[in-house]
């Protein structure tokens, strides 16, 4: 494993439950170790059926990913991750180092990435910052689905790190779209919770069409609006 020069971090890990999918034992014990001596809660799974289960039961705040991994590979763990209201931070750990490669897990919604061989310091080091991100949120109303996360209380939403730039309905539209991502919502529910009182259903078109184009600009969003004929629309992961 690589060195690194290691700057110090005061902050705490100190009851974080952490997830570690690892199917090599080796490193899977020495990220363990590594973690709880800053006093994380620690739990390692082998596979990627086992990181699901484990996910829905045991509700870890961060996982770290391998993506070669047996039984359902990490990709597709990570697509799994990010169905439902309550998703933990991922910080994918993988040999695999080619843009592309990082690219499409950012696309599916993780939140760092770390190439093998690496410095165990550094994933400590990555996981405090990704814990930090995760107290300030749960301070104030924040949503995410796929790789775009909508802040409600400060107005304002970001794909990665990059803010999307929204007129107030678009904002009010995307917030609507996160809250209930992987779900149809009605034009008449996008009339009533997203749009002016004044507003009738065919006034929804042109918002969301505007809304999908700024999406679309954004290679990372890692999620499509979908047009559900004479229903309504959808917010999906691509």
């Amino acid at each position: 494993m690589t060195t690194a020069a290691i700057i110090p971090n005061k902050m705490t890990l100190a009851g974080v439950k952490i997830l570690i999918v690892e199917d090599e034992p080796e490193i899977a014990e020495i990220v363990d170790a590594f973690f709880r001596r800053e006093n994380a809660e620690c739990l390692i799974v082998g596979d990627g059926e086992s990181a699901v289960d484990s996910s829905r039961w045991w509700q870890p705040d961060i996982v770290i990913l391998d993506l070669g991994l047996p039984r359902r590979d990490g990709m597709s763990v990570l697509a799994q991750l990010r169905v439902g209201p309550v998703q933990p931070g991922v910080i994918i750990l993988s040999a695999l180092g080619e843009p592309i490669d990082k690219l499409a897990g950012f696309r599916l919604g993780c939140d760092d990435y770390v190439v093998k061989p690496f410095d165990p310091h550094e994933i400590v080091a990555r996981a405090k910052v990704l814990a930090g991100r995760q107290r300030r949120e749960a301070a104030h109303t924040v949503r995410s689905f796929g790789n775009i996360r909508v802040d409600v209380d400060a107005f304002c939403a970001f794909v990665g790190p990059q803010p999307l730039d929204l007129t107030p309905t678009e904002f009010k539209l995307l917030d609507l779209f996160v809250e209930r991502g992987g779900r149809l919502i009605t034009r008449g529910q996008i009339v009533d919770l997203a749009l002016d009182e004044e507003a009738f259903d065919r006034s929804v078109d042109p918002h969301i069409s505007r809304l999908r184009q700024k999406i679309k600009r954004q290679p990372c969003s890692g999620v499509r609006l979908t047009s559900i004929r004479g229903q309504g629309y959808r917010l999906d992961l691509e």
